[in-house]
């Protein structure tokens, strides 16, 4: 479907009059605002409409693909008018990681779209800025390897949780189900434990609803209509309801966020944290006996919190369900892995030391992670001060997108771009190799700070999955049939689909 086939039916003749009158305006205030300013070399692209931009060249359900065109055309640093919004676009290895890196503070601020401020997603950790937003990272950052983040301590907890997934697995017997309720329970539970020092029931209705509206608001920050909604917000109320029903979303996990966040406070022991949560609170009451608060007020605090519930839980879960979608399709693969793990765990439990014994193990993972390419335009930044780049001249304040799905699938730094290829992680020995073009958590001053917990959850659960399950297509699908389309959302997630969990009666018995 085109942007006009989004976007004209939920006009109406008075909106698109007043957006007439608006298009003059802006083209006429435009032309006087160029023709004051000094001409500098700024990055190229196509020519925008008035107010429109290049809005009717952007395809709504796959932007990344538009800009990947783009990308072609007019080479790795080009700009696209979404909407009334100048981007500057990112593409390509080299480009993103030099902005990301060499130029991080140029480059590392967040921009907090229309949405994100509704919501007031613009505190917390990941759409905040300036001083507010490097105090809750390093205190997030400390606090949640305290708990155990990267250590053995969450490695114990995601273990246990992996015995809770495989009895959920177990109990449907080499029955057709779909994945994806069952692994976001298990994958938010490993947040729960950090943030608020308990898990939950997968039966527990508060947590299970919980989990379910994270999921709905993700699939709807990136739907169209969303995306038309933050470039135009003044249509807002004429043709979209997705903004009120986000707004509602995010209020009801607040609700409950902030029961959970009491309950701890009532039982809180200032000598010995359970989670993030407990030290987050310890913080706040020593900096009020202080005289100041500082950045450690309520608004931050929940904010950080559902930051980690939702950044947390979603791309983990979507990773693992490629990773078994893909061994569903690619049974040689799935059998190799599983080889693998008979040679060298046998029928022991994984840990996270069996990583560096397990190559062929470790390049799936990875490459799916790679060709899932779950965060394609990554979030939106925004740049600090007036910057030039690769001789191009951005302005302070302009939004920049770093393409990582050019990242993950340049042509000049992967053999096999757009296919499923685990060998772009071995060497020619058959050892394990990271290049450096792998980049799904992004890079310099906004790298995601869940690496490394994200990185344990990925191996513990694909491991113990594999050792116990045989992962197939439904009856009467076959291998080829198996559909690789993501579904598009603010993540780039498999779409809706059933595996049968076969379990393996030894290990011994991979068949």
């Amino acid at each position: 479907m085109d942007v006009l086939g989004s976007f004209l039916p939920l006009s109406s003749s008075s909106v698109l009059g007043s957006a007439l009158v608006l298009l003059v305006a802006y083209a006429a205030w435009s032309s006087a605002s160029r023709s004051s300013e000094p001409r500098r070399e700024e990055p190229p692209g196509p020519r925008p409409l008035p107010l429109l931009g290049n809005l009717l060249q952007l395809n709504l359900h796959k932007p990344h693909r538009t800009l990947l065109e783009m990308w072609k055309k007019y080479g790795p640093v080009f700009t696209f008018r979404m909407g009334p919004n100048t981007v500057v676009v990112l593409a390509g290895y080299k480009t993103v990681k030099e902005a990301l890196v060499e130029y991080a503070e140029e480059f590392g601020e967040r921009e907090p779209i229309k949405t994100a401020k509704e919501v007031k997603l613009s505190h917390g950790v990941l759409w905040n800025n300036g001083d507010s937003w490097k105090e809750m990272r390093r205190f997030a950052l400390s606090n949640l390897r305290d708990f155990g983040m990267g250590k053995k301590a969450c490695e114990d907890k995601i273990l246990e949780e992996c015995q809770h997934l495989l009895d959920v697995f177990k109990n449907f017997r080499g029955e057709a189900f779909d994945t994806q309720q069952p692994i976001n329970y298990a994958v938010s539970n490993i947040i729960c434990s950090l943030v608020f020092g308990s898990r939950f029931r997968y039966d527990d209705p508060a947590f299970t609803a919980r989990v379910e509206r994270t999921s709905r608001s993700i699939q709807l920050f990136g739907s169209p209509s969303m995306q038309l909604y933050n470039m135009f917000p003044w249509l807002g109320h004429w043709f979209y309801s997705g903004s009120r029903e986000l707004r509602s979303l995010a209020m009801a996990n607040r609700k409950q966020a902030t029961e959970l966040i009491q309950g701890l406070k009532e039982t809180l022991d200032p000598q010995s944290s359970r989670g993030f949560v407990d030290a987050f609170l310890i913080r706040q009451q020593q900096q009020e006996d202080s005289g100041d608060v500082g950045h450690f007020h309520n608004t931050n605090l929940l904010m950080t919190v559902s930051n980690l519930f939702s950044a947390g839980t979603e791309t983990t879960s979507t990773t693992l369900r490629w990773a078994l979608l893909l061994m569903a399709k690619y049974p040689h693969v799935q059998e190799k892995v599983q080889d693998e793990l008979r040679q060298v765990i046998g029928g022991r439990q994984v840990q996270v030391e069996d990583r560096k014994n397990l190559p062929f193990t470790n390049a799936v993972i990875h490459e799916t992670q790679r060709l899932g390419d779950i965060i394609p335009m990554s979030l939106p930044h925004r740049t600090s001060r007036d910057v030039t780049f690769r001789g191009y001249f951005i302005k302070k304040g302009t939004i920049v997108y770093p393409l990582l799905t050019s990242v993950l699938h340049d042509e000049s730094e992967w053999e096999k771009p757009t296919s499923f290829h685990p060998q772009h992680f071995l060497d020619k020995d058959g050892k394990f190799v990271k290049p450096d073009a792998f980049m799904p958590f992004s890079a310099g001053r906004r790298v995601c700070l869940g690496e490394s917990l994200a990185r344990m959850e990925l191996f513990l659960f694909f491991v113990t999955l594999l050792q116990h399950f045989c992962f197939r297509p439904p009856p009467g699908v076959s291998e080829d049939q198996l559909d690789l389309t993501p579904q598009v959302g603010g993540t780039l997630s498999p779409a809706p689909h059933k595996l049968r969990a076969v379990a393996i009666i030894s290990t011994t018995e991979l068949n």
